[in-house]
């Protein structure tokens, strides 16, 4: 025999030089069309994967009874090999669909089924019928596929070899399934990690706005506490020297005014009773400022807005007085709150003394770059002549009259900022502080002797 001819056997078992050629032909055909159409069957089962690894199964189990004319048909995974993948097995019937539960399949083909995954490896039926091949991956058995055949005669190795081709595809498509649910649950893990994170982020951010909070209140409490001890103090001050001095002059005062009335100087009693009167308003005057130094503060007095506020309010008997406040607020430390405040405080005085106004409005504004605060009213003074008084005070202070703007002018400067005059859209003065962000303490402010640096905010 030529080896072309040995080919030809391995191939369709036939062999040319005997007497049964004929009928060897025949059923070589036939095993030939038999191994077509299991190409085609596990051609159909490849394509199938793109539809995810239950749909592969399925068509694998399915190609199997088709090819075997099998009753049954069962593939399934080990219990302990790739424990991840899904699904772990697949049962058709002979109506070529896959029946999900086990329990409604003949008992035969359970036992076939619980013996592959169970990874036992022999025959589990009483009526050998069951074409069994094993489903390797990577060299090792992972489980098996099964089918009740209904040949009419017993299946050959050709038979037994499509089988195999059709358990490996199964295999690889389960180990990809394996690694697609292993990442996906990585990926599921790392969201939850994350989402984690985030939490813990979101509740350190939370912790850390309670705690710079808390930091600030007891900044606030210490801060009032050192106020209100310098307060009281101012106010024993008062009340036990300057108080008791001024009731002394009016007691002299009214000796005075007695002695001129007896002896008929009526000019001069009349001084003396004004002067009385003075003394009397003075001490009323003080008493209203002993009483206000040494009542408690308000809690709520922690930003600028709030010191503005109490400042505000001590003035609003005598004027008409808004208050705006734009842009966002930043905490630039309760000295530099005091200091602004109190430049308000004095500008509200000046206004209610000297302006004869009654309106004023208080303007905060916030800048990414600045604090400018400023005062306006509706009374006759005059920017010029503010201008010159503070250059004047600047040099030399003569007779004590007017020593609040070089007062204010001080503590903007203090602050690094600079304090101008202009007319106010209300008719009367408009005062600006502008302080730079973030502050600047000991700056030099700006001459106010060139009518340019007296620009409006």
């Amino acid at each position: 025999m030529t080896e072309g001819a040995s080919d030809l056997a391995r191939l369709t078992g036939v062999r040319s030089g005997k007497n049964s050629y004929y009928p060897a032909y025949v059923r070589s055909t036939e095993r030939t069309q038999r191994a077509v159409r299991a190409m085609d069957t596990i051609s159909r089962a490849v394509v199938r994967t793109v539809e995810g690894p239950r749909g592969l199964l399925e068509e694998v189990a399915r190609a199997a009874a088709d090819h075997l004319d099998a009753g049954w048909a069962v593939l399934a995974l080990a219990d302990s090999h790739l424990e991840n993948a899904r699904p772990r097995f697949v049962v058709i019937g002979p109506d070529r669909r896959s029946v999900g539960d086990p329990t409604l399949v003949p008992e035969n083909v359970r036992l076939e089924l619980s013996a592959i995954r169970s990874g036992y490896a022999g025959p589990s039926a009483r009526t050998d019928v069951w074409v069994r091949v094993p489903m390797y991956l990577e060299g090792r058995r992972v489980g098996g596929l099964a089918a009740r055949h209904g040949l009419a005669e017993d299946p050959e190795p050709e038979d037994l070899a499509v089988l195999r081709i059709l358990a490996n595809q199964a295999a690889v498509s389960l180990h990809t399934s394996e690694q697609y649910q292993a990442g996906l649950s990585l990926h599921r893990r790392a969201q939850r990690l994350h989402e984690e994170a985030r939490a813990q982020a979101r509740d350190l951010a939370a912790r850390t706005a309670e705690l710079e909070a808390a930091e600030h209140r007891l900044a606030v409490a210490e801060q009032r506490e050192l106020v209100d001890a310098e307060r009281h103090r101012i106010a024993r001050e008062l009340h036990d020297s300057v108080t008791q001095y001024v009731l002394s002059a009016g007691m002299a005062v009214e000796v005075a005014r007695g002695e001129a009335v007896h002896d008929g100087a009526d000019a001069l009693a009349a001084q003396l009773e004004s002067a009385k009167s003075l003394t009397q308003t003075a001490v009323e005057q003080l008493r209203s400022a002993i009483f206000a130094l040494t009542r408690p503060h308000s809690d709520s007095v922690a930003s600028l807005e709030d010191l503005l506020g109490e400042v505000v309010q001590h003035h609003r008997s005598l004027l008409d007085i808004r208050v705006l406040v734009a842009g966002r607020a930043v905490a630039l430390g309760h000295d530099v709150h005091h200091e602004v405040a109190r430049v308000v405080g004095e500008a509200l005085f000046n206004v209610v003394t000297h302006a004869s106004a009654g309106r004023a409005v208080v303007r905060v504004r916030w800048l990414p770059e600045a604090l400018v605060v400023s005062v306006s009213d509706d009374g006759d003074g005059e920017p010029a002549a503010l201008r010159r008084m503070l250059r004047l005070e600047r040099r030399t202070v003569r007779d004590g009259r007017h020593q609040g703007l070089a007062n204010m002018d001080a503590r903007v400067q203090g602050l690094g900022g600079t304090l101008t005059f202009r007319r106010s859209r209300l008719g009367g003065v408009r005062l600006t502080a502008r302080i730079p962000l973030p502050v600047l303490r000991s700056r030099p402010g700006l001459d106010l002797s060139d009518p340019e640096e007296a620009t409006p905010c």
